[in-house]
């Protein structure tokens, strides 16, 4: 094969070349307004590096990567506490608490890489891991040695192009599933989709939409995000906190800095009862798909008003209504998101340990880092 692209790696938007927003035109979560939210507002634990791939001179991939120190975490999550969650919690403190990423953390999905489509995508993987080691010399010469690094989140044909040997010492794993709902060409409602439940998730519908009758739902411009940021944080924070596992928890103007970059790409609602906001869901444009992102509530008015479950039905009638091909899940609540119509996708990712000895025994260790859920599938439909 001939030799790899050349590369650079940049730690700041401002320094990405021009070009850099026209293959990020078809992944927003690589252009370089979502990526200076990163910058602005990322979670204190965590910092970003991109990564640009050339022929010669001219631009054929861009790349994200982040570095993740979880030492400076209080907790991984306080909802599970049992003998695994504390096997793993001691893990990551004292074997892997730098952790760098290629690919998104804070997200589901591919978005590690955008290539042109005339790139040769084995010597831009390659490409990749070196750059990949480059960059752990730079955070080396920064006093932070990186004990794992991880490649995520990939389909099970997107994994296969990894299979060369650069990547033979990485352990490949596989996650909870990625929750994809697809929509088909014959709803033009919300109804549509209602129509085509069976008996018992039509009742189930009917019965969690009469939960919210009394709720005002918002949508919420820049000022109103203001305006109730702290209240927005706190609830947050306290899903994320009951969490069963996290590596990182976003700064407080996160949703301010989104909807000044983003614009009308972001989507805010708020859930108010008399005129309190008691929970909210966001939403990110990417193409024709629709991301779910972050989201908040009280746990109390939650199970009462069954709030969560109503966020889900309301994502779905707006990817309807504006004509989206589908809606990005993510990886939480796998029940209850199937059991709106959601259908997992197996989820793939490599990872390996700078210590040999531990990174040999990676098949045994990673089932303590991956918490594991147990779940059952639903069809709604007829």
């Amino acid at each position: 094969m001939d030799k790899l692209y050349s590369y650079q790696i940049y730690s700041e938007t401002s320094q990405l070349p021009n070009e850099w927003d026209y293959w990020a035109a078809a992944n927003i979560f690589l252009s370089k307004a979502y990526l200076d939210v990163l910058e602005r507002s990322a979670p204190k634990n965590m910092s970003c590096h991109y990564i640009g791939l050339f022929d010669e001179n001219r631009l054929v991939g861009i790349t994200l990567s982040q570095f993740l120190d979880l030492n400076q975490l209080e907790s991984f999550g306080e909802r599970d506490r049992c003998v695994k969650t504390y096997i793993r919690n001691f893990i990551f403190k004292n074997f892997a608490s730098h952790v760098l990423f290629v690919g998104n953390n804070m997200l589901t999905g591919q978005n590690a890489y955008v290539f042109s489509n005339e790139i040769h995508t084995e010597k831009a993987l390659k490409t990749i891991h070196a750059a990949t080691l480059d960059l752990q010399n730079q955070l080396r010469f920064k006093g932070k040695k990186i004990h794992l690094t991880s490649f995520k989140d990939f389909n099970e044909s997107e994994i296969k192009c990894f299979q060369l040997p650069e990547y033979k010492e990485h352990y490949i794993f596989t996650t909870q599933p990625n929750m994809l709902f697809s929509i088909t060409e014959q709803w033009h409602s919300e109804q549509d989709y209602v129509d085509a439940l069976s008996k018992k998730y039509r009742d189930q519908y009917k019965r969690a939409r009469k939960k919210i009758a009394e709720l005002e739902k918002r949508k919420m411009t820049l000022e109103d995000i203001i305006t109730h940021e702290n209240a927005i944080y706190d609830l947050y924070f306290h899903v994320a906190k009951n969490a069963p596992f996290n590596t990182f928890f976003l700064a407080k103007n996160h949703f301010r800095v989104l909807k000044e970059k983003l614009n009308d790409n972001f989507l805010f609602y708020g859930y108010f009862e008399n005129g309190k906001l008691i929970g909210f869901n966001t939403l990110i444009k990417n193409r024709k798909t629709l991301d779910t992102y972050f989201l908040g509530y009280d746990n109390t008015i939650q199970k009462e008003k069954m709030l969560y479950l109503n966020m889900l039905y309301d994502m779905i009638g707006y990817a309807i209504s504006k004509k989206y091909n589908n809606i990005v899940f993510g990886r939480t609540a796998l029940e209850i998101k199937s059991s709106v119509g959601a259908k997992p996708i197996k989820m793939f990712g490599l990872i390996e340990h700078s210590n040999r000895l531990i990174n040999s025994k990676m098949s045994l260790i990673f089932p303590y880092l991956e918490p594991e859920m147990v779940w059952q599938e639903r069809n709604p439909f007829k």
